[in-house]
Parts: structure tokens; C-alpha cells; sequence
């Protein structure tokens, strides 16, 4: 069984990453429609939709993992999600398509689509995994709220430390080496 602090953790720190995602895509909505496309995983008429209802399903996620009745649903559309992006990235970097923009990034920089973010996504499906996992009943203690505190300080700090590192960072001193 899992321990509640754990359950907890996982599930408010992929809020928070769902609700990043949607609203960040919501801001650039014409920048991620284009992204979107450019994959061609859709028939053509349906790229548009399908690129505006994203952001919204990641936003819904984001509000049922914090509810409870709807948590476990959550959970699933979540990995469902992240099994998708990561099937879209993985396509395309097969068909050789490597200046994609991932649509992940931040406002201010282009990201062309990785094979560690294809591995990333798969990563991310297993913290949702085990949180579908049976929660322990036990009370709580005012350490638990330090330990999810600090917990979920390390989780956003952590994957946004990676995530610059390997998104940012790394392609920057690649170019500057003149290496692949």
C-alpha cells in the first residue's frame, strides 16, 4: 500500500505539471496549434480541434487529480496523455523529423522534439502508475505536512533542473563543441 504523503505528492505535483502544460499552451494558442500540426498525427481537419481541446484536457486533469471521486480517471487520462505525446515525439523523430517544435517549452524559446523527452513522458507515466496503487488509511501529523512540503519543492525542482539541463542546456554546448 502506499503511504497518503507519497499518493499525495505524486498527484499534486502532476497537477501542477498538467496545469503548467495547459496554461502554457493557452497563452501561445496559435503557437501550439501550428506545433501541434506540424506533427501530422491527425487527419488535417482535425488538427485544429484536436490542438484546442489539448490544453483544456490538461487543464481538467489538473482539477480532477486535486478531486478525489475523479482522481483515479485523472490518473489514467494523465498517463493516457503522456503515452500519446510521447508516441507523437517518437513518430516523428522515426520519420526523421527532428526540427519539430515539442510545444513544451516556454514562451520564449523553441524546443525541436528529443528522444529524451520521448523517454521523459514514459518516465513521468510511472509516478501515475504507482499512485493508482491503494492509498494507506492513517492519520496525519504535522510532519507530513513538512515532508509534503518538502517533498514536492525537490519534484518541481528536480524536473525543472532536467528539463533545463536537457532542453536548454545541453543543445547549446553540443552546438558550441560542434558535435552531435
Amino acid at each position: 500500500m502506499l503511504d497518503p504523503i507519497v499518493g499525495y505528492l505524486i498527484v499534486v505535483s502532476f497537477a501542477l505539471l498538467f496545469a503548467h502544460a495547459g496554461i502554457h499552451k493557452l497563452r501561445g494558442v496559435a503557437r501550439f496549434t501550428d506545433a501541434f500540426s506540424a506533427y501530422r498525427v491527425m487527419p488535417r481537419p482535425l488538427d485544429r480541434p484536436v490542438a484546442l481541446a489539448i490544453p483544456v484536457l490538461e487543464l481538467a486533469i489538473a482539477l480532477m487529480l486535486l478531486w478525489e471521486p475523479s482522481r483515479r480517471l485523472a490518473m489514467l487520462g494523465g498517463i493516457g496523455v503522456l503515452i500519446a505525446y510521447a508516441a507523437g515525439m517518437a513518430l516523428n523523430l522515426a520519420r526523421g523529423k527532428r526540427d519539430l517544435e515539442c510545444g513544451c517549452g516556454s514562451g520564449y524559446n523553441r524546443r525541436s522534439i528529443a528522444a529524451w523527452m520521448v523517454w521523459r513522458n514514459l518516465l513521468l507515466v510511472l509516478p501515475l502508475c504507482i499512485a493508482l496503487l491503494s492509498w494507506s488509511a492513517r492519520p496525519f501529523d504535522a510532519s507530513d505536512i513538512l515532508t509534503f512540503a518538502g517533498g514536492l519543492a525537490v519534484c518541481t525542482t528536480l524536473y525543472g533542473t532536467i528539463d533545463r539541463l536537457l532542453g536548454d542546456v545541453r543543445p547549446r554546448a553540443i552546438m558550441l563543441r560542434g558535435t552531435s
